[in-house]
């Protein structure tokens, strides 16, 4: 029989997950890998076919920065937001997870969530080709799929990518020219994850670098170790342009790599702006029923604030 992705998602979200242990049961429902950028795309279509909102709690950018941001997520690119404080960044790509499926599968035990599949670690490879069909499988809500690093200066490599781990050498008895002595970094541990780093141009230029072939080729290289590594990660940035001369800038090979760049505004209006503080406003319930505050001090703060 001959799955979709559609039927494929309809029979796991019907079907008792708990029930799918390993690999050959996995199998047995018929289901596909797809790229995260592809799971992203193909929920959001579905999203846009049924007239559901994608993102909710984002206001006033209807017209404006969610038409760019979802035309971002149909060409599958990696994103940067380019915006001045204040005006929903982070929130708008925290809000990819309601994009993502609710539960994806791995390899047990896998420290870069391998596909059961198509695994990528030698973990992975190694337990599929000794058990086969009996691999053992667990699963991960999408909550657990987003991930998020605010750059400052004293980020390092070995934060973002791995290094090699001396004390895990030594535990395991291994030398260092065995790649398992390697403590993978937040980026391989977000592999078929949102990845988001925010105030980008705070990372410092080297550190950037270290994001070339991630971005472009999907490997990674750490101590000398040339791994192959084909990393799934949707990568969105954010970036305020004011810190690009007090700060830093983000280097031209790597704003090269980047798919989409969107720029994001303030409130265009004073109606929306006071939705906005309707909205975010963290008002106690007993206290608004005893205090009055006119309709002329909320226009007046918000034409000034």
């Amino acid at each position: 029989m001959l799955y979709t992705k559609y039927s494929v998602l309809y029979t796991l979200q019907k079907m008792n997950i708990e029930k799918i242990k390993t690999v050959g049961e996995l199998k047995a429902t018929g289901y596909q890998s797809k790229s995260v950028k592809q799971e992203l795309r193909d929920n959001l279509i579905s999203n846009i076919k049924s007239g559901k909102t994608s993102f909710e709690g984002i206001i006033g950018y209807e017209h404006t920065v969610i038409p760019q941001f979802e035309r971002a997520i149909l060409s599958q690119h990696n994103i940067n937001l380019l915006g001045l404080r204040g005006q929903a960044k982070t929130r708008l790509a925290r809000g990819l997870i309601n994009l993502l499926d609710e539960w994806m599968p791995i390899i047990e035990g896998s420290e870069v969530n391998d596909d059961p599949l198509a695994p990528i670690s030698k973990y992975g490879t190694d337990l599929l080709a000794e058990k086969g069909d009996d691999t053992p499988i667990q699963w991960i809500h999408r909550d657990n799929r987003f991930f998020e690093k605010l750059a400052t200066p004293d980020v390092t490599v070995a934060d973002l990518i791995g290094d090699v781990d001396p004390i895990k050498a030594a535990n395991l008895k291994l030398s260092y020219a065995d790649e398992r002595v390697i403590h993978f970094g937040m980026i391989p541990r977000a592999n078929r994850c949102i990845f988001v780093i925010n105030e980008l141009p705070d990372l410092q230029a080297r550190i950037q670098v270290s994001l070339f072939n991630i971005l472009q080729e999907g490997d990674i290289q750490i101590r000398g170790f040339q791994i192959r590594l084909k990393l799934d990660v949707q990568f969105i940035f954010t970036a305020n342009p004011e810190d690009y001369t007090n700060r830093g800038s983000i280097v031209t090979p790597l704003k090269d790599r980047i798919g989409s760049q969107i720029l994001t505004h303030y409130p265009a209006t004073r109606e929306i702006s006071r939705s906005i503080t309707a909205q975010e406003a963290k008002v106690n319930q007993d206290l608004a029923a005893k205090i009055h505050v006119p309709e002329l001090t909320k226009e007046i703060l918000l034409k000034f604030f």
